[in-house]
């Protein structure tokens, strides 16, 4: 498997904790600079938080309510690059939102749209405008609503950002370990000195907290490191639901609360609805979606749509925590998104958390942490993401629509929809997926054994869950059908090898 070295004691420049967006952008980019780079990870890549998001690279327009105005700025800046290195995983995406009565006014929002459409400097995205809502397709399947905006942003798989992150930090030199959990570490005269769950130790000049949920916990793990006050956990749920309206854009709802839920087209068959901001204090590692939150999301859509939905209609949901900085607003949806940085005490000033941050500003979050850490480092090479593809994103003149035309035409055998999915996903690294092949060795919805292969010898993936749900969406569409057949497969992979 790509990045996975000798696992005797080995010194680094940067131990980074946390296998999820913002550590893996930081290994990217330190190994990129020329670092040498360990990242441990106790469950799967993009196992938590960073595959539980709304799925938006976006700049956030509700922030703008809450005057966080760098933050959207810095986004919608992000969220051109992130296009550019990755025209295969990031889609722009026109989202439509239908003016209620009772929520705000027009004129305001056609004031944030404006400052949405300019504040992040220029962008290829089709600007904001009115619409009636009643005489084009953008209101198809709403209540009577005679007015709305609409307005550009993107959509991400976010777990395969993640995955993507770690590839190229991996093909850069970075030693990449899954499942293999962060015990402790001490400061020993320039280095600390960590032991991690497969009883390992490694030496690293510095080291970086991107444990999300789990930040203030890895602190506690290094006695010398600085006690921060623990961040805030926001839970945000999703629904999943049959397709409820046709068409490639997505809804931005307004709620009598003030908040806002996205109704989004996911996987062809279905529309993600999300997301909510509870408070939570339970265990991070297995949150799920309450009663009371379903009912919140559903409420919100049949606000606006004429199909009314409630729980029977839910296929599928999921939750995920986010760390959030503590900054003392009582008001969970009011608590800043914005990422901070922590650097230690002045006795051990070599090591960084991160609290909060948007998936959107990853890579930027990854270039403030180096910046912070660099007293302590090599000294290392400048700022290289913003101008380079991540893996599979080098396609000519970052047109999509004609890399696609080029896959059907090379694999004839792939029906249109998992062609568009194995190009979304892969890229130009499709080739190294399906090869020479001249049929589709399909064990289900178009998963492929050379693609499970791949997925397992190239990225990380052990278990039918890593498969179906982080590195693909199949499991939504297989169910538990296709679970068995990727167990039994996986078995017998195993078995041969034995």
């Amino acid at each position: 498997m790509t990045g996975v070295t000798d696992h005797h004691a080995a010194t680094v420049d940067l131990l980074v904790i946390g296998g999820g967006v913002n550590g893996t952008g930081i290994a990217r980019d330190a190994a990129g600079r020329g670092l040498s780079v360990m990242l441990v990870e106790r469950d799967d890549l993009a196992s938590h938080t960073s595959s539980s998001s709304t799925k938006l690279i976006h700049g956030g327009l509700r922030y703008l309510e809450y005057y966080e105005f760098r933050l959207v700025r810095e986004a919608l800046a992000e969220r051109e690059k992130l296009i550019d290195v990755a025209p295969h995983l990031i889609r722009p995406m026109r989202f439509v939102m239908p003016l209620a009565a009772g929520m705000r006014p027009a004129w305001l929002i056609r004031l944030g749209l404006f400052l949405y459409d300019h504040i992040g400097g220029r962008t290829r995205l089709p600007k904001s405008k009115g619409v009636r809502l009643d005489k084009t397709k953008w209101g198809a399947g709403l209540k009577p609503i005679r007015h709305g905006f609409v307005y550009s942003d993107g959509w991400v798989d976010d777990a395969r950002l993640v995955v993507l992150n770690a590839l190229d930090a991996a093909e850069r030199g970075a030693d990449i370990r899954t499942h293999t959990s962060f015990e402790g570490a001490r400061r020993d005269s320039d280095l600390w000195t960590a032991t991690l769950g497969d009883g390992s130790t490694v030496r690293a000049r510095a080291i970086v907290n991107t444990s999300g949920p789990w930040v203030s916990k890895v602190l506690a793990e290094m006695p010398q490191a600085h006690a921060e006050r623990p961040p805030r956990l926001v839970k945000g749920s999703h629904i999943i639901v049959a397709k409820l309206f046709e068409g490639e854009h997505a809804y931005i709802l307004q709620n009598p609360d003030k908040r806002i839920v996205f109704a989004i087209p996911y996987e062809d068959d279905f529309t993600l609805i999300g997301t909510t901001d509870k408070p939570y204090e339970g265990d991070p590692s297995h949150p799920t979606i309450d009663p009371d939150e379903t009912a919140y999301l559903c409420d919100s859509v049949n606000r606006y749509f004429t199909r009314q939905i409630g729980a029977d209609d839910v296929v599928g949901s999921y939750s995920g925590v986010r760390p959030l900085f503590d900054d003392g607003n009582e008001n969970a949806s009011e608590v800043t998104r914005d990422y901070v940085l922590r650097l230690g005490t002045d006795a051990a000033p070599q090591i960084l958390s991160a609290f909060g941050g948007k998936i959107t500003t990853y890579r930027r979050l990854a270039e403030h942490a180096l910046a912070d850490l660099a007293p302590f480092l090599p000294a290392m090479a400048k700022p290289w993401t913003a101008g380079v593809s991540l893996p599979g994103g080098d396609l000519p003149n970052s047109d999509f629509a004609t890399f696609l035309k080029s896959v059907r035409a090379r694999w004839p055998f792939l029906d249109a929809i998992n062609a568009e999915r194995l190009a979304h996903a892969y890229g130009t690294r499709i080739d190294r997926v399906l090869g020479d092949a001249t049929d589709l060795d399909d064990i289900g919805h178009g998963l492929s054994t050379r693609e499970i292969d791949y997925l397992i010898d190239e990225e990380w993936a052990r278990t039918a869950e890593d498969i179906l749900w982080r590195r693909t969406k199949l499991g939504l569409h297989g169910g538990a059908i296709l679970t068995a057949a990727v167990d039994a497969y996986l078995a017998k992979r195993a078995s041969l090898a034995a």
